[in-house]
């Protein structure tokens, strides 16, 4: 015979959602980083800075001119791309720190097609797309196979991989496909086929993809039976398992359009905006993208609003930097804004409740509130098919 004990009258306690509804996730991501700018604000007020003006500026010259707008666009393409190549992992519980190195070996791949493959541009233009796809998704096949196959932990074999990429393309720069021509001595010749640029912006073509590309993913994850079975995988591998779903190659699949991403955002800054390889053709892009997919919660349309925010945050950083703040004052103040704005992405999926209802240990119920809806209709389920 079962047993059932009633819950302490009046008590709460913070439980899990298992949908968070889209406006309460950007309330009180708004509200972490209005607290943050508070905050930052009141340190810069005790140090002798007035963070009204300070504040005026660095909006003024990031977000209210056209040359601000482009350097924000510019900046936001490869933060979202590799944040959306995060994510996509994220959404099986897979976290690819080897963005960087695809991000490379995209660049060096689309570099080697744009140097040396004889075609005109009209033809040699998508191929560079579809090399720098290929070069980042053969980058993370080794760790995708040890991943799927032997259980390796996909996160120290992909960052391992990324000191390999970049040294790899350093030795072409400087070495084989040095530009001898000219007084750069640490960069490949200019690439004689560019994506092209927007009227008489700064801007190209390129910063289109990541919009695309987190629109197809949207669609494709909530939409088809293969979103379904991935979305099953992430909320819980046993059951997914149990259901027939094939896990090892949904694994393989994942993490390998996770490197064609990097890969593609590699394409787009060697043809875009560096215009040419080398070995500082990432800036970092890789590592700031998984701040980016985490602050998103491995959404693809919240990578396009985080990425936005620290491309925005890391413009103003510089404006701020040419009245008196130094470069780590900026970096304390950006950490700040993201670790509150992670708080609050974390924050609002857990609400409230009052427990005064009775409970049943034995009762599955708490296991279905709190796990994804896929899981818990499947639970569900199979409760409802007990005799």
């Amino acid at each position: 015979m079962k047993t059932s004990a009633l819950a302490k009258q009046g008590s709460w306690r913070l439980r899990r959602r298992s949908d968070v509804p889209l406006w309460l996730g950007i309330v009180i991501r708004l509200l972490a980083v209005v607290l943050a700018l508070l905050l930052v604000g009141l340190v810069l007020e005790l140090t002798g800075f007035d963070p009204a003006a300070l504040g005026a500026k660095a909006l003024k010259q990031t977000l209210g001119t056209a040359y601000g707008l482009q350097q924000v666009a510019i900046l936001a393409t490869p933060l979202i791309m590799t944040g959306l190549a995060v994510a996509v992992g994220m959404r099986m519980r897979l976290w690819n720190i080897g963005v960087d190195g695809q991000l490379y070996m995209g660049a060096f791949v689309t570099t080697a097609v744009a140097l040396f493959v004889p075609l005109p541009p009209a033809l040699k233009l998508p191929l560079m797309f579809l090399a720098g796809a290929l070069g980042g998704a053969l980058w993370i096949l080794v760790p995708a196979l040890l991943r799927a196959y032997w259980n390796v932990n996909e996160i120290i074999t992909t960052l391992l991989l990324n000191f390999v990429a970049v040294l790899l393309v350093n030795h072409f720069a400087i070495g084989p496909w040095r530009d001898t021509a000219t007084s750069i001595l640490s960069a490949t010749p200019r690439l004689p086929v560019l994506l092209p640029m927007l009227g008489s912006s700064y801007m190209h073509a390129g910063i289109f993809t990541p919009l695309i590309v987190a629109v197809l993913l949207t669609v494709v994850i909530q939409n088809t039976r293969w979103g379904y079975e991935v979305r099953m995988i992430g909320g819980s591998r046993g059951v997914a398992e149990f259901a027939g779903i094939p896990v090892l190659r949904q694994i393989m699949v994942i993490l390998l359009i996770s490197g064609a991403i990097a890969g593609l955002a590699g394409m787009i800054e060697v043809s875009g905006t560096a215009q040419r390889l080398s070995g500082t053709i990432s800036n970092s892009y890789g590592y700031m993208g998984i701040i980016v997919a985490a602050l998103a919660n491995g959404s693809p349309l919240g990578v396009i609003v985080a990425g936005l925010l620290l491309a925005g945050l890391l413009n103003a950083g510089i404006v701020l930097q040419t009245s008196g703040l130094s470069v780590s004052a900026m970096l304390a103040i950006n950490g700040v804004i993201l670790i509150f704005a992670a708080v609050g992405e974390v924050a609002a999926q857990y609400r409230l409740v009052r427990e005064e209802a009775e409970v049943t240990p034995n009762s599955n119920q708490p296991f279905i509130e709190e796990c994804t809806p896929e899981v818990g209709e499947a639970v569900k389920q199979t409760e409802d098919s007990k005799p």
